[in-house]
């Protein structure tokens, strides 16, 4: 039988990296946005790797947008506190006690504020925003003592993320922070270096910080925004099909991943252990007092930032 001698395209290629662990909502939304992308294009035409936890490998999270912009990754999710300085509207979301609810932010995230952050990205980096995740809102964890007002924050080490401001709230509170990447905090969880840290519940549960914090404080300081993007070369390089492919994958992706994290802060408070995680739900004056003692960072910084952003985020 004679050979045919139609050309054969090798598959496309998507390698999406991360940093948690395989059943987080973060991974559980990539794995998703891969499953449609395949189910759009087939498996002759993309190969779609999920690399769930750089952790693993030895590298920071904080290496996840480099590996993309360097074509090392296609793609990846990463908190949007690392894209601050490309894209300074970006840390409107960094500000204490702005965001008013979820339903508010996805709005945002879906409109105005979303193309502003979108049009940024692709100016000023390597990549694309292809989906604005929902991180949660961020709480306060330790291992000394029940947090209720600022009064009892006062002397404590905490891990913070990479952030000049989130620095300068904690400090306010009374902390001593310590910003450094996750993967430091996590090897160092167990050990003397950190008595509290604030992520999401997700996160916290997903990074087992509750085998060494007894003390959970709902202060619900700071929402987190998780960026999903994309190495700009390739895409560029990609047949319209695909890159509309992709985008569709993304928006269902983005989602799903916003349906996972509305019902996941229920779960995780409902996997503690009441004999080993004590969970304090601040009263509204207790509340207020952290609010207070957060207004002269905010009262710094807010005029930095576009008036219609923070009306957007309220």
């Amino acid at each position: 039988m004679a050979q045919s001698n139609t050309p054969t395209t090798a598959p496309i290629r998507i390698r999406f990296g991360g940093y948690q662990m395989p059943a987080s909502i973060h991974n559980q939304a990539a794995r998703r946005f891969g499953e449609r992308l395949i189910a759009r294009l087939g498996e002759d035409r993309v190969q779609f790797e999920l690399i769930g936890n750089v952790l693993d490998l030895g590298r920071p999270s904080g290496d996840l947008p480099s590996m993309v912009e360097s074509g090392e990754l296609e793609a990846c999710y990463i908190s949007s506190v690392r894209f601050t300085r490309p894209v300074p509207e970006f840390g409107a979301l960094e500000l204490p006690f702005i965001v008013r609810d979820r339903p508010t932010v996805h709005k945002a995230f879906d409109g105005e504020l979303g193309a502003l952050l979108e049009a940024g990205m692709h100016a000023n980096t390597g990549v694309r925003l292809l989906g604005l995740w929902d991180n949660g809102f961020r709480h306060l964890s330790n291992k000394v003592r029940p947090i209720r007002t600022p009064a009892d924050c006062r002397g404590l080490t905490i891990r913070t993320q990479m952030s000049a401001l989130h620095e300068e709230l904690f400090a306010a509170l009374g902390f001593v922070p310590i910003p450094v990447d996750v993967k430091e905090f996590v090897e160092q969880v167990a050990g003397p270096r950190f008595d509290a840290q604030e992520n999401p519940l997700t996160n916290t549960y997903n990074f087992g910080v509750q085998d060494y914090h007894r003390y959970m404080t709902l202060t619900g300081h700071l929402f987190g925004g998780t960026a999903f993007i994309l190495n700009t070369q390739v895409w560029r390089s990609w047949p319209t099909d695909v890159q509309q492919a992709v985008l569709e994958a993304a928006r269902e992706a983005t989602v799903y991943q916003r349906e996972l994290a509305g019902a996941e802060d229920a779960f995780v408070l409902s996997q503690l252990d009441p004999a080993k995680n004590e969970v304090i739900v601040p009263t509204a004056q207790e509340r207020q007092a952290f609010i207070d003692a957060a207004e002269p960072v905010i009262a710094r910084h807010r005029g930095g930032f576009d008036p219609r952003i923070l009306a957007w985020l309220s």
